[in-house]
């Protein structure tokens, strides 16, 4: 009798949460903490997706250095330190310090410094080498075996089909052993002296390889405030972001954030939208940029899919079926585009993207399920926060075809208004303690009764005009109770938000979608929370939020693992968690601005603030923003009262 033949599982992806990685995309070093690639698993010099080099280990006088620490200088470039026992002086104390640099670009500066009381001279080897296997590859556990090294001037060159990369190093060595890919060099080094060694790996035989960044669009903000982390969360995340943006192959003048390291290194088009969307206090540019990309990929014709801007499918747990990317990047096309003209995208611009908008509405409109539902993926579950970004789009959507003269606004309100209804008799479960939605209906209308983090959605609205969020699908009982749910213990870690509670069958703290912290999710349901006036659980989970933060040095990952906070505990890096990840670096942008309020309507040139009452950071300033294209720059003081310092001539304080 034949046995079935079980399914191939999956290649785990290897960890990489101890990795120091640094990243100016399409580059990328990922690198563990002592510093030597030592040619084993993940580690080595990307670019565009290929390993440049998978081994460059160091050794001085025969010996390999102890490793003393791994720290990085900025989302591009990291530092090792480390020191080396030569005999040349008695008793335990190193004679020489080694510093090493390492840059995104495939740069790396190895400095000797020598702490001996005489001359010494030292044998200095690298060892290098690579597969030239692409990461995808590396990731699915099948990395080439390391290929035959040719000498090239001042260093080593290799070389498969149509892939080739180079390592040259200055002072040039002096001697290169192609055999075992070895550089030597003899230094000699005078008591206090120090000597620099540079390598420089590239694809190509010229000298340097170049990180291919775009112009960045982001404004430099900064913030100044009572909790001193504030300020580096800020400038971490402006620094990661940057960092992760790519050229759009088509048109290289436009930028988008590619959705995270190592694992996605590409246009993610509901990322890369929400990153672009949270980092609009910052300018617009980002998010015209992002917006223009998308509208190149939106699906033409009149069949179903008309309009609809693809996307892969995404995990979504062990509760539900993966969820279709596109149809929340088509969602939110709309919405991102009617909040950056509310900040001060020109009109031009906005009138270039209009149709794109009005396309992915109709889309909207001929994918609704018999039940009145937008099934995602078709015919799947009817999640709850699709149904959240499609009430938002509707909205936004109205208030963008109102605002540009085009027909329509009302018939979406209308359709929106159906929609609450539609969600407050079939999501909503009642029950003792006061009830929850459902995270998702089956297509036979059965509600899966799980509290997740997607209730947050529940409350991110959207900006209309003048300063006004939009209505929510929940009526403002129905929204206390959410509010509630989300700043208790079962959602609530004291790291953040969970994505599912801890009681929920199941719950996993270290799964992605059941019961890991997304630093994402936690920041919107800050920002929701702190729209609608929740100031207990929004700054409850603000608070943990920056805790987290400066547990994992300011760039938080994009998911994390994290009990239920007491004395002496602390969040647990999560495996496989992509770090920097664009939605998680836009975080602190998202949730600093909306404890401050800041609420712009430049085509009606008025900008409101709503602080949240407790002001629970102390006192906050933040400049460098941009509203209307010029300087922003807003105060928030310990009562939790609001202040324009610099603005637009053109601007007028709304209420």
């Amino acid at each position: 009798m034949a046995h079935p033949v079980p399914p191939a599982r999956r290649p785990e992806l290897p960890p990489v949460h101890g990795a120091l990685i640094c990243v100016a995309a399409p580059c990328l070093v990922i690198s563990p903490e002592h510093g030597q690639l030592t040619g084993q698993g993940i580690d080595g010099i990307y670019r565009s997706g290929r390993r440049l080099l998978s081994r460059c280990v160091l050794r001085i006088g025969g010996r390999d250095p102890v490793a003393v620490q791994g720290r990085s200088l900025g989302a591009d470039r990291v530092s090792f330190t480390a020191t080396v026992r030569i005999g040349a002086e008695p008793g335990p104390d190193p004679d020489i310090g080694v510093e090493r640099i390492r840059h995104a670009d495939g740069t790396e500066r190895i400095t000797l410094r020598s702490y001996t009381a005489r001359r010494v001279r030292l044998p200095v080897e690298i060892s290098l080498a690579t597969d030239l296997a692409e990461l995808a590859a590396i990731a699915a556990g099948r990395g080439g075996p390391e290929l035959p090294a040719a000498v090239h001037a001042g260093g080593l060159r290799w070389s498969t089909g149509p892939a080739q990369a180079v390592t040259t190093a200055e002072p040039a060595p002096d001697d290169a052993i192609a055999a075992t890919g070895m550089l030597r060099w003899q230094l000699e080094l005078a008591p206090g002296e120090s000597r620099t060694i540079e390598l420089r790996t590239s694809q190509d035989r010229g000298a340097r390889a170049s990180a291919g960044q775009v112009a960045n669009p982001l404004a430099p903000a900064r913030a100044e405030c009572d909790d001193p982390r504030v300020d580096p969360w800020l400038r971490t995340g402006l620094d990661d972001l940057g960092a992760l943006l790519l050229r759009d192959p088509e048109d290289p003048s436009d930028a988008y954030a590619a959705a995270g390291v190592p694992w996605r290194c590409g246009l993610a088009p509901a990322e890369s939208l929400w990153a672009a969307r949270m980092a609009l206090p910052l300018g617009t540019g980002l998010a015209a940029a992002t917006l223009r990309v998308l509208a190149r990929t939106q699906e033409g014709g009149k069949g179903p899919g008309a309009g609809k801007i693809p996307g892969p499918l995404r995990g979504a747990g062990p509760q539900l079926p993966p969820g279709c990317t596109g149809t929340e990047a088509t969602l939110a096309f709309p919405v991102v585009l009617a909040e950056a003209r509310r900040w001060g995208l020109p009109e031009p611009e906005v009138e270039r993207l209009l149709p794109t908008a009005e396309r992915c509405l109709g889309w909207l409109r001929g994918a609704l399920s018999e039940d009145g539902f937008l099934a995602d993926p078709d015919p799947g579950p009817r999640r709850c926060e699709t149904q959240a970004h499609a009430h938002r789009a509707a909205l936004l959507g109205a208030d963008l075809l109102e605002g540009c003269g085009r027909p329509g606004a009302e018939e979406w309100r209308e359709w929106a208004a159906a929609l609450r209804a539609r969600f407050a008799d079939a999501f909503w479960l009642d029950g003792p303690d006061g009830g929850r939605p459902a995270a998702a209906l089956h297509p036979d209308g059965r509600p899966l009764p799980r509290l997740t983090g997607a209730a947050a959605h529940l409350l991110d609205t959207g900006l209309l005009g003048g300063g006004r969020l939009a209505p929510g699908l929940l009526d403002r009982i129905r929204s206390e109770q959410v509010a509630r749910l989300l700043g208790a213990p079962p959602m609530d870690s004291g790291w953040g938000l969970r994505s599912m509670a801890v009681r929920e069958p199941g719950h996993n703290p270290f799964g992605h979608h059941s019961g890991a912290v997304r630093a994402y999710e936690s920041a919107v349901a800050v920002a929701g929370l702190a729209g609608a006036g929740f100031e207990k659980e929004a700054a409850g989970l603000l608070r943990g939020l920056l805790d987290a933060a400066e547990r994992f040095g300011y760039r938080l990952p994009e998911m994390y693992a994290a009990e239920q906070r007491t004395a002496g505990s602390a969040p647990l890096p999560h495996p496989a968690a992509c770090r920097p990840a664009a939605v998680a670096a836009a975080a602190a942008i998202h949730v600093l601005a909306a404890l401050a309020g800041i609420r712009p309507d430049a085509p009606a040139g008025t900008v409101a603030l709503a602080p949240l009452p407790g002001a629970p950071l102390g006192e906050l300033r933040l400049s460098g923003l941009r509203v209307a294209g010029e300087p922003f720059a807003v105060r928030v003081s310990r009562l939790g009262l609001g202040m324009v310092e610099e603005a637009s001539d053109a601007l007028q304080l709304g209420v």
